[in-house]
């Protein structure tokens, strides 16, 4: 196949249908409508084997994690998803692996209503490019440079799981398919429900993708405060702490990145608010410090500072 068959036979069609868009696959480029008083948001995410996956991961594992990583971005924003394109490198097409990569792709697709709108298929190592769109109401969306001192910090789920999993690719260890740190990594969830709910109540959010220490410490940097938290507080799976013990998991909930999950700041005075809609969240959700006006990050344990945890991974 070259790529214009491997394009019309796998992308072109398949995909969720949507009234805004004018004009999809198969031109120079895509057509798309906004309503009156919207805002649109623009995301992406390059997922590179070896990198962010390991190449054996399951196709259809790789177009998930490709595509939740992005929809994760627009959680963050409070963001409702409208469509995606994807760049993809291929050291050659497989019709099997692209097959399987196209069912997890449309799969993830279809939850969430996006449409598949564009993109471009090359030969090289094998890379995942995806930008993703959503809109919210004009003036509506979630950033990074809102928190306030006095604001609570808040995360969803359970941190570090997807950090271990990496790491036992890493070290050639095999993990079945029905592990559920396997699953944390390989399927991660897009709290793209809980993003929009968060909407006219959080003050700033982000997601963690890097980890969550270097998250956070970015989510107060931009908002010109400081915050200080609890290491204790910060959820952690039964799963990994077995696997990985109470010290190492504490390391990894702080710095394993890969975790797609959100961490956001509220002021006092809503966290009732916040606690009738996460009632009803399939995710934890847990309080774990407070936003300070002195800048910076800083962790405690029974009353006393930590030494600052080890950042997480960088490309450079």
């Amino acid at each position: 196949m070259d790529e214009f068959e491997v394009i019309q036979r796998y992308f072109a069609t398949g995909f969720p249908a949507r009234d805004d868009v004018v004009l999809g696959v198969g031109d120079d480029g895509a057509l798309t409508r906004l309503a009156p008083g919207e805002e649109l948001v623009t995301v992406s995410d390059a997922l590179v084997a070896g990198t962010h996956f390991p190449a054996q991961l399951a196709a259809g594992a790789i177009a998930h994690r490709a595509l939740a990583a992005n929809l994760s971005d627009l959680a963050a924003m409070g963001a409702g998803p409208r469509w995606f394109t994807l760049a993809l490198a291929l050291p050659e097409a497989k019709e099997a692996w692209l097959a399987a990569f196209a069912a997890g792709l449309r799969r993830l697709a279809d939850r969430f209503g996006l449409a598949l709108i564009g993109g471009d298929t090359v030969r090289g190592p094998l890379a995942v490019t995806i930008t993703a769109m959503g809109t919210v109401a004009a003036g509506t969306a979630l950033r990074r440079d809102g928190a306030r001192s006095g604001d609570r910090i808040f995360v969803t789920g359970t941190p570090g799981d997807a950090g271990w999993a990496w790491q036992a690719f890493a070290d050639g260890r095999g993990l079945s398919a029905d592990d559920p740190l396997y699953q944390r990594f390989a399927f991660p969830d897009p709290r793209v429900a809980e993003g929009a709910a968060l909407r006219g109540i959080a003050t700033a959010a982000i997601d963690l993708s890097d980890g969550l220490h270097v998250d956070l410490a970015r989510l107060l940097a931009a908002s010109g405060v400081g915050g200080e938290a609890d290491v204790d507080a910060v959820p952690r799976s039964a799963a990994l702490t077995e696997r990985a013990g109470e010290t190492r998991a504490t390391e990894l909930a702080l710095t394993g990145g890969d975790d797609y999950e959100l961490c956001f700041t509220i002021p006092a005075e809503k966290e009732s608010a916040l606690a009738a809609l996460a009632a009803s969240w399939p995710c934890r959700l847990t309080q774990i410090g407070r936003v300070v006006a002195e800048p910076g990050l800083r962790w405690r344990r029974n009353g006393e500072y930590l030494p600052t945890p080890d950042v997480s991974f960088r490309h450079f």
